[in-house]
């Protein structure tokens, strides 16, 4: 019973100094213990220490960055009227840059085409080219027509009117040939003329069958049914009928022969 109550004063006396020591720790020690407060304490240490000393330049960057938006914005009247002038400057440019060019001009396109050409072989064979004409002319060459001349014999028309029937597109070189059986169909000679040569024609219409030379020398001014006559002495010759709106032989052509003209001849 002895032994019971010193073991429980023993142990009333441990408590007691254990509680008395947790007391006394609490008063000495800081508000928080542990390795977190220490980090605390170093990191408002260095808080302060940096704050301490970048507290004046942060306050004159925050003054740079205050005077800078102040800036823009007593500036903003300005650029808002910046705009007018930026769209005019444009449409001056726009306007200037515009290419001018004369009226009635050919593009590039056009002149392409007009120096084009048209690739073919003809007939025997050989390669050749012709411009290709993309261009309009509304102003037709228009040659005059021939006049009726009352005083020559009427079956001459009649004749230029047979041989314009007979006649081919294309020169087969029988000039002569195709209007002797024009003059012969007509009535107007009664035999075949014998001459070879077309530059003989002259001289056998006059000495055989009664042609007189008529004083022309423009082939469009010969009447209907006149005979013209071209060549030289060294020349095989060229002989057509002239028709109200052209010149016939062997084949139609609006213009006349290109060779000497050696005369007009016709049967009055």
């Amino acid at each position: 019973m002895r032994g019971l109550r010193i073991f429980l004063a023993l142990a009333t006396a441990f408590v007691w100094l254990t509680f008395s020591a947790g007391t006394r720790a609490q008063g000495l020690a800081p508000a928080s213990l542990g390795g977190d407060s220490r980090s605390d304490e170093a990191t408002n240490d260095v808080v302060q220490v940096i704050t301490a000393k970048t507290a004046p330049t942060v306050s004159k960057k925050t003054k740079k960055l205050l005077t800078e938006s102040t800036r823009p914005r007593a500036e903003k009247p300005a650029h808002v009227a910046l705009p007018q002038a930026v769209e005019k400057t444009p449409s001056r440019a726009t306007f200037t840059m515009e290419p001018v060019r004369p009226m009635n001009q050919p593009t590039a396109d056009q002149t392409v085409q007009h120096g084009s050409r048209f690739s073919f072989r003809s007939p025997q064979g050989k390669k050749e080219s012709v411009p290709v004409i993309t261009d309009f002319y509304p102003k037709r060459i228009v040659y005059p027509l021939a006049k009726v001349d009352r005083r020559i014999d009427n079956r001459l028309v009649q004749a230029a009117t047979l041989a314009q029937e007979r006649a081919h597109a294309h020169s087969r070189s029988r000039c002569w040939h195709y209007v002797k059986d024009a003059l012969l169909a007509s009535g107007v000679i009664d035999s075949r003329p014998k001459t070879e040569l077309a530059r003989d024609a002259a001289s056998e219409l006059v000495n055989n069958y009664g042609f007189k030379r008529l004083s022309i020398t423009d082939p469009f001014a010969a009447p209907v049914g006149s005979v013209l006559v071209y060549g030289t002495a060294r020349s095989v010759g060229h002989v057509e009928i002239r028709t109200k709106d052209g010149f016939v032989s062997d084949f139609r052509s609006q213009i006349p022969s290109r060779r000497p003209l050696m005369g007009v001849y016709a049967k009055l």
